[in-house]
């Protein structure tokens, strides 16, 4: 389940509310259920994902796909695993964690552990968004943004492309005011 932490310390957990904050950015957040698939289960509380695993993932999340093929052009998906254990994954993540835009939308579909997406709003105010397992999230192209993951440090997410390329951050020099210096939100209650 989502949660959005605005930049007054405000915390919404009800969908209803999280969606109303996230209107004026036109951001769609909605929860899918990934079913009752035993090895997908078991797949996704590994760290470490073959190929022919991340596969038959894939394949069993597919119907979203097909949608999005169908409906919107969606021409790629693919899965990715972060955990500790990634070869230079600070690397990695850097391209993310500072404020850009994309051209394309960024769709992702969060399977197992959780990231936050921060977005600054019409008013130049600043919200973030813990997204956690179940929990599908659209970002619309042009919309000024940032992703790191929680202290975790793990996540499992398809990911969903209208273009081959991928997404490709045109980054801003928008200061992002919200990040905790080292919050755990995951052990926060709410």
């Amino acid at each position: 389940m989502a949660i959005l932490q605005l930049e007054d310390g405000t915390t919404y957990t009800q969908l209803s509310d999280i969606l109303r904050e996230l209107a004026p950015l036109n951001v769609q957040i909605n929860c899918w259920q990934m079913g009752s698939d035993p090895k997908l289960s078991a797949l996704l509380v590994q760290d470490i994902l073959s190929d022919a695993e991340k596969e038959y993932v894939l394949k069993s999340l597919d119907i979203y796909f097909q949608e999005f093929a169908t409906t919107a052009g969606y021409q790629k998906r693919d899965l990715i695993v972060l955990h500790p254990s990634v070869p230079n994954l600070d690397t990695m993540l850097s391209k993310f964690d500072r404020a850009h835009t994309h051209a394309d939308p960024e769709v992702r579909y969060i399977i197992a552990g959780e990231g936050i997406f921060g977005f600054v709003r019409p008013d130049a105010s600043q919200i973030e968004l813990t997204v956690q397992p179940d929990d599908y999230i659209n970002v619309p192209s042009g919309i000024e943004h940032w992703f790191y993951l929680t202290s975790l440090r793990q996540i499992k997410a398809v990911r969903y492309f209208t273009t081959t390329e991928g997404w490709v951050p045109e980054y801003t020099d928008t200061e992002i005011r919200l990040r905790p210096a080292s919050v755990d939100l995951c052990s926060q209650s709410i």
